[in-house]
């Protein structure tokens, strides 16, 4: 019966050489290293009792061989020659046990051993070689056992969690639960997708990701145990345990299943390109909230692929476009940058200019593009060169676009849209959620808003036009395909129902003010 994943730890390393001569059964032969005391660290994988001369042909390395030595015993050189044939089939270590055949340490073994870095260890009270055997093969064979029923353990969790259609995230935070280190997803040119695991422990990860990645290369020294993700014959990614501290195989194990579980959600889970967009949304969703420190979510932009060091950064906001489509024109004019969606429409854009670009041009270049396709209007915070500075670009590029929403004047304003092009109607935008705003537009429009039907909208919609045209009956009946002569009585109505004299600039103003922060906190 599978245990439950609540009670399991990641399997300590396998037995090493080391272990093995702290076990009670190999104390009681009073073990002594004679050679090799570097290399006690070696894995142990088995334990094997070979007396030939030539033993190292029945090895596949990993093993302990245990011995007497009888058959080599007064040949120096049978003696130097069997060291040699372990070292070459890369034995963990051996055990030689002392006795008739020889009461010390033989030189010329002990020599070869040194000089190889093979452990030797002699015994120097009689010793059961079974007993030995018996110990460290069951030991090891547990460990097996135990590294599968993890590997079926987990799967049988993941698979649980995709099919109860779980977002990416919840099925890496389970792989890190289990594996005790940080996990780490990239694609093939090693830009981060997904992370999981303590968040500390991930940051320092991604602190210098693509040089610590590329230096790990395919090995799996220091912990670093890594599995492809593939599906259909293509290759398109990896899942990473970063700093593995169990053992190795069942390392391999719980990465295997891992990225097995991962191919299935990605097969499961809609276009390839979903999970580089959640990773973009995640940081920039962070970025934009100020919840979490630009500082800290540096090593995840970097790690993500968007240049950092040295860098003009320009935030944009974006309405009524896919975040892939942004995307491909970033792509198409060579503009490093990210894309995601934020909420109500908005794409949030970041690029990432060297310092002696032109930022106002690229920007004015990407948004022509857009413009090219019956694009939306761009709207763009100020560049920053601070990286801490980024979260609040993003929040007035955010503001910049909220306040162009909608609104009658959009086809007079620029491809790109500036804190200082939305006028009045960006500083109601800001205050729309003061009650002594919220009261004044309530107090201002009463007469159109007690209603709701279609002629007191019709004369809402006649009051928008009109004000934001600066007054221009002719522009506003034009705009609403009625004469100038229905268009005045419509005037005289709205002038009726709210008690002003829309010709008097004063009163039009605050009416104006008020129709803007009506329709702000409308949203």
């Amino acid at each position: 019966m599978t245990t439950p994943l609540e009670s399991w730890e990641p399997l300590a390393p396998a037995l090493s050489v080391r272990q093995v001569l702290t076990l009670e059964r190999v104390l009681a032969g009073e073990p002594e290293v004679v050679a090799g005391a570097s290399q006690l660290d070696r894995p142990v994988r088995w334990v094997h009792v070979a007396e030939a001369a030539d033993v190292g042909v029945m090895l596949s390395g990993g093993e302990m061989v245990l011995t007497t030595g009888v058959l080599l015993a007064g040949d120096p050189d049978k003696q130097a020659e069997y060291v040699r044939s372990l070292h070459r089939a890369e034995a963990a270590a051996v055990v030689l046990g002392l006795g008739r055949a020889f009461p010390a340490a033989p030189d010329a073994m002990r020599r070869v051993a040194e000089r190889c870095g093979l452990p030797m260890v002699v015994l120097h009270r009689p010793f059961p070689f079974a007993e030995l055997t018996e110990e460290v093969q069951s030991r090891l064979v547990r460990r097996k056992f135990a590294a599968v029923s993890l590997s079926e353990a987990v799967r049988t969790e993941l698979t649980a969690l995709i099919t109860s259609g779980a977002p990416l995230q919840r099925l890496l935070d389970e792989v890190a639960r289990h594996s005790a280190c940080p996990v780490v997803v990239t694609n093939l040119a090693h830009r981060v997708l997904a992370t999981a695991g303590e968040r500390p422990a991930v940051d320092d990860v991604l602190r210098d990701w693509e040089r610590i990645a590329r230096q790990a290369g395919g090995g799996e020294g220091d912990g670093w145990i890594r599995a492809e993700l593939s599906g259909r014959g293509e290759q398109w990614g990896r899942i990473v345990l970063c700093g593995y501290r169990g053992d190795t195989a069942a390392g391999r194990l719980l990465a295997d299943r891992a990225a097995e579980a991962l191919v299935l959600h990605r097969m499961l889970g809609g276009p390839s390109g979903s999970w580089e967009e959640q990773s973009a949304q995640s940081l920039l969703t962070d970025l934009v909230s100020g919840v979490v420190p630009a500082r800290q979510l540096l090593p995840r932009a970097r790690a993500a692929g968007l240049p950092v060091n040295r860098r003009t950064f320009v935030p944009l906001v974006v309405r009524d476009r896919e975040p892939e489509q942004l995307d491909r024109v970033l792509r198409l004019l060579g503009l490093p940058g990210i894309a995601a969606e934020l909420a109500d429409g908005a794409t949030a854009v970041l690029l990432s200019l060297a310092r002696d670009q032109d930022a106002e041009a690229l920007t004015a270049h990407f948004a022509a593009r857009l413009r090219s396709t019956s694009g939306p209007v761009v709207a763009a915070a100020a560049p920053r060169t601070a990286w801490d500075d980024v979260p609040a670009g993003l929040r007035e590029a955010q503001h910049v676009a909220d306040a162009v929403a909608d609104s009658s004047a959009a086809l007079d304003l620029p491809a790109v849209v500036h804190l200082k092009d939305v006028h009045l109607r960006g500083l109601v935008r800001l205050l729309r959620d003061d009650p002594h705003v919220q009261s004044f537009a309530e107090r201002e429009l009463d007469g159109l808003l007690g209603g709701r039907d279609a002629e007191v909208v019709a004369l809402l919609a006649v009051l928008r036009t009109y004000l934001a045209t600066g007054r221009n009956k002719s522009r506003t009946a034009q705009l609403h395909h009625v004469s100038r002569p229905a268009l005045y009585r419509r005037l005289e109505a709205i002038q009726a129902r709210l008690g002003v004299d829309l010709d008097d600039f004063e009163q039009a103003a605050s009416v104006h003010i008020a129709l803007l922060a009506h329709d702000a906190q409308q949203g």
